[in-house]
């Protein structure tokens, strides 16, 4: 019987290996892409700094080890709210980053305790557990010592994740094409689950390397990504042209994660975005408030980005969970966030039901 139990054992951690991953439904990434929209929660770091637990600046998630109920919370919060995906928050949880901030010692444990909570929130909502990794910030395609400490941070962080059993891998935030290949080969050494690659687009309407997203995107479907497409960056706006242009460009799925803010083609990036209540001082990134998309230009962009068949949606850096659920009610989906979706008709001054008294309701253009 034990023997058998180690076989048996031994035979899920390949299946996982070989990309059969589901989180429990029987339905992995690629299936459900076939089937219609996966909706994956993104940008975990700027809610946590609204919330009091995160510092802007660097961006790293120290939260992970003080307050690990609230990275459990927020996981929850969004699959309530109607991700299909819970995200490993290993965003910036890489040596370079930890180097930063002296804390390079925490680095496995702070990967290890990143996928934990995710795993648990996974496997108990029956949401996809994803692995992350993301810009290093110090790939130079120039230097070989930089190649060569990306790829170590890629193969460290890919090898926790693979560890962890997760159904799929996230390489976001990748403004190299050369730095989005190296990421790829590292998940391909370790794993043969899905991959989903995407790029985040500055001011300029190339990537640092010199390709348009279009061609960035054809490259890493040809190296071998199921998923490619764009993330973080560009709102709603600005991110739709070049999704339109890499639907064109490429067979396999493409993923579109835009920042809930409102950019422009003059200020296309919510990094280069300037308030003019301050002097037209650089808004990012905890002046952004007065250029927060509304929840419908949300459900707009879900509900077109759908319509051209882009598959794989979500909102990254400043979403909140009323975001995804926004863009999951422009799928025609109804998460049990759906049942507190807003509902005027019993308002005081502006709703209909006949229990409203009329002197409210006549009053409700001077309201």
């Amino acid at each position: 019987m034990a023997a058998r139990s180690r076989s048996k054992a031994k035979s899920v951690k390949a299946k996982k290996r070989a990309g059969k991953g589901n989180g429990g439904t029987g339905r992995g990434l690629l299936e459900r892409l076939k089937e219609g929209a996966v909706i994956c929660a993104e940008g975990y770091v700027f809610e946590l700094e609204r919330r009091g637990y995160l510092q802007a600046g660097a961006f790293v998630p120290e939260v992970l080890f003080e307050h690990p109920e609230v990275v459990e919370q927020l996981h929850l919060d969004f699959v309530h709210a109607g991700s299909d995906v819970t995200q490993a928050l290993t965003y910036y949880v890489h040596r370079e980053k930890l180097r930063l901030i002296g804390r390079e010692k925490d680095l496995a444990p702070m990967n290890r305790a990143a996928l934990r909570i995710a795993k648990k929130v996974a496997r108990k909502t029956g949401t996809l557990f994803a692995g992350d990794i993301c810009n290093t910030n110090i790939y130079d395609p120039n230097d070989p010592k930089a190649i060569k400490e990306v790829e170590r941070i890629f193969d460290e962080q890919v090898g926790w994740a693979v560890e962890a059993g997760v159904d799929y891998f996230v390489a976001e935030t990748l403004a190299w094409v050369g730095e989005a290949e190296l990421a790829l080969k590292a998940i391909k050494r370790q794993s043969k689950v899905p991959t989903v690659v995407t790029f985040a687009m500055h001011q300029e309407p190339i990537l640092r390397d010199g390709l348009t997203p279009a061609e960035a995107c054809r490259r890493m479907e040809q190296a071998g990504a199921d998923v490619v497409g764009l993330n973080c960056h560009r709102g709603p706006a600005t991110m739709m042209p070049l999704i339109r242009d890499i639907r064109q460009a490429v067979k396999c799925h493409v993923a579109a994660l835009p920042v809930p803010y409102r950019t422009t083609p003059q200020q296309p990036s919510f990094m280069s975005l300037t308030d003019p209540c301050c002097n037209n001082q650089r808004a990012f990134p905890v002046g952004l408030d007065p250029f927060m998309a509304t929840r419908s230009e949300i459900f707009d962009f879900g509900r077109e980005a759908f319509a051209l068949n882009v598959r794989y949606l979500g909102v990254c850096c400043g979403a909140g969970p009323h975001h995804i659920r926004a863009l999951a009610e422009s799928l025609g989906r109804h998460p049990p966030a759906s049942r507190y979706t807003v509902d005027m008709s019993k308002h005081s001054f502006f709703g209909t039901d006949k229990m409203i008294r009329r002197i409210q309701t006549e009053y409700r253009d001077k309201a």
